[in-house]
């Protein structure tokens, strides 16, 4: 079988090397005549794949894509042709989870925040917000969820409508799908509008599609409050409008500033792929032959010792040992802000240096806390 795959995807020739012959592409610039021949297309949320780039696939037999997100594949043109499709939900979520968790981390540190005396939202609550909920929960932080679909299905869902969960918030984060009509509609979620709603030191974090805040809304209110005040409002932005082709306007109000590299750990990535490897194997009636734990690589830091006086003020430092959010904000400011343009918004997702989640980690003592486990980490 012939097989393309994302040239970004971990491990892909690890899973499906024993399936097929597997070819690495560009997905941003991929083309109908480059697949003509494929049986099998692996791809990641860069690639829009419609009847456009699969005209010349007569014998495609199967797509996926390794993420959460599905608003770049034309399902409806994939059941119309009968080709099998899979994607990964939940994949990178606790990868997300532990980006935004370092953000909050650094934005406390910054502004001399007391994380336990504040109060986070989460506009939904899916594969990664549910994550996050309980994370947020387990650091004894005040959470108030908002998930209208969920909330139509769950009784005791505790849902509070959008508009009426914005000024209660300290911090924002959002975590939604991109949905571009109907009444649960997230495209200008938090627009020029809605932004008055929340209080004027609310911090507003966006993970998941840069359509969800109006970066126009984002930058005129930074630059009005700048002019009146000088101050601005904590803002983390992985994701923008119009990637890979950000407004660099926006990026001084930011305080953290990444390339959609949220979900990017090793072991989110590789996961994706696993998962795509498993719903292939599955239309193949295969037992799959190969495991996440066979792939992954020895972690550079597999055990750490945890003291009994360990508590809640320690997270941080122990989470910085895996993960700082400010390297990546680092990268994308140098890079993003110089004229090189081989070497901006794709190419720091492609060359995004290795990251490992909490799981990675061992922690060992007398009695790891129970938060701790919570967040991901692994016990003795």
């Amino acid at each position: 079988m012939k097989i393309y795959a994302d040239e970004n995807m971990p491990y892909v020739k690890d899973f499906f090397a024993e399936l097929g012959e597997v070819t690495l592409v560009n997905g941003r610039t991929l083309t109908a005549d480059q697949i003509s021949d494929a049986d099998v297309l692996l791809v990641r949320s860069v690639t829009k794949v419609n009847q456009q780039l699969l005209s010349k696939s007569p014998q495609l037999k199967f797509v996926g894509t390794a993420t959460i997100g599905t608003d770049h594949i034309d399902q409806q043109y994939l059941q119309q042709r009968g080709i099998g499709f899979s994607s990964a939900p939940g994949c990178n979520a606790q990868s997300v989870v532990e980006y935004v968790l370092s953000s909050i981390f650094v934005l406390a540190e910054k502004y001399q925040w007391n994380l336990q005396k504040k109060t986070v939202g989460v506009v939904g609550v899916g594969n990664i917000g549910r994550v996050l909920v309980n994370a947020l929960e387990a650091l004894s932080i005040k959470v108030l969820c908002c998930d209208p679909q969920r909330a139509a299905t769950e009784d005791d869902f505790p849902h509070i409508p959008f508009e009426e969960l914005l000024p209660q918030l300290d911090i924002v984060s959002f975590h939604v799908p991109l949905v571009k009509t109907g009444s649960d509609a997230t495209v200008d979620l938090l627009n020029s509008r809605t932004l008055k709603l929340l209080k004027p030191d609310c911090a507003v974090i966006n993970a998941c599609r840069g359509e969800v805040t109006n970066n126009d809304a984002l930058l005129t209110e930074a630059q009005f409050t700048e002019v009146q005040s000088g101050r601005k409002r904590a803002l983390v932005l992985d994701v923008w409008a119009n990637e890979p082709e950000p407004d660099l306007r926006l990026i001084p109000y930011t305080d953290i500033a990444s390339a959609h590299i949220a979900g990017h750990s090793i072991e989110g990535k590789a996961r994706g792929t696993e998962m795509l490897y498993q719903a292939f194997c599955q239309q193949l009636g295969l037992s799959p032959a190969k495991t996440l734990a066979q792939v992954l690589p020895e972690p550079q830091v597999s055990e750490v010792k945890i003291n009994s006086n360990f508590g809640l003020l320690d997270v941080q430092n122990l989470t910085r040992l895996l993960y700082d959010v400010r390297r990546d904000d680092a990268l994308f400011r140098f890079y993003m802000m110089h004229d090189n343009k081989t070497q901006g918004f794709d190419w720091l997702r492609k060359s995004y240096p290795p990251r490992r989640e909490y799981s990675s980690v061992r922690l060992t003592g007398q009695e790891v806390p129970e938060f701790l486990t919570t967040l991901g980490f692994s016990s003795q």
